[in-house]
């Protein structure tokens, strides 16, 4: 469990010790089952341990859109959340295991004063921050008019994340779409066009940028 992000610098007898005061709660759901809805108020937190998930809201026209990907080390809850809560779900896209926890028990110290706690919330506090970047990336992407630019905008955020020209997409053409929340037709349009203007290269999902 010390591989996870929020447990850094944290020992195995620590983290068993502490899951143990915080009565946290390991659930393996498997592909496409739904892990939360953010319907009603919730102080649950959930970090993916294993697996990958996907943020989902449907608006009141039913029209789909994926926020965000998770994969292990990844939190997720009410709490953190900016957008709309009753509009989203976290739906896993492969077996995930999730640790919940009270997001109480993260925040407000036991009566133990144990001393890795206060490690605990530095790695919390590390973890939003790098939620805020993602969440910047987004904007960023969702900031361009056309779906061409926000194909190359996306592309280019990949790579730089890969430190490579070349990279494999994390989602199918059409959750790609969706993230993109543009329309799936006129996407693969622009890839067939970025390829033939010599832009990029593709294999299945693998992606190549050429310029």
């Amino acid at each position: 469990m010390s591989h996870i992000s929020i447990f850094k610098n944290i020992t195995e007898d620590e983290i068993n010790k502490m899951l143990k005061c915080f009565e946290a709660k390991a659930r393996v759901f498997k592909k496409d089952a739904t892990i939360m809805t953010y319907l009603g108020s919730t102080s649950t937190v959930g970090i993916i341990t294993k697996g990958k998930a996907e943020l989902i809201r449907i608006d009141y026209n039913g029209n789909r859109t994926i926020l965000e990907t998770l994969e292990e080390n990844d939190i997720f809850g009410e709490v953190f959340s900016n957008y709309n809560v009753n509009e989203l779900s976290i739906k896993a896209t492969e077996e995930t295991t999730v640790l919940f926890i009270d997001y109480y028990h993260i925040t407000k110290r036991c009566k133990k004063a144990c001393p890795y706690h206060s490690k605990l919330v530095e790695n919390t506090l590390n973890i939003l921050s790098q939620k805020i970047v993602t969440n910047n990336e987004r904007i960023e992407i969702l900031a361009k008019r056309s779906t061409r630019d926000k194909l190359l905008a996306y592309f280019e955020i990949m790579s730089m994340k890969n430190i490579s020209k070349t990279f494999t997409l994390p989602f199918t053409f059409t959750d790609l779409a969706d993230y993109l929340g543009v329309d799936r037709s006129a996407m693969q349009r622009e890839i067939r066009n970025l390829k033939e203007e010599g832009f990029i290269k593709t294999n299945n999902k693998k992606i190549t940028l050429t310029y």
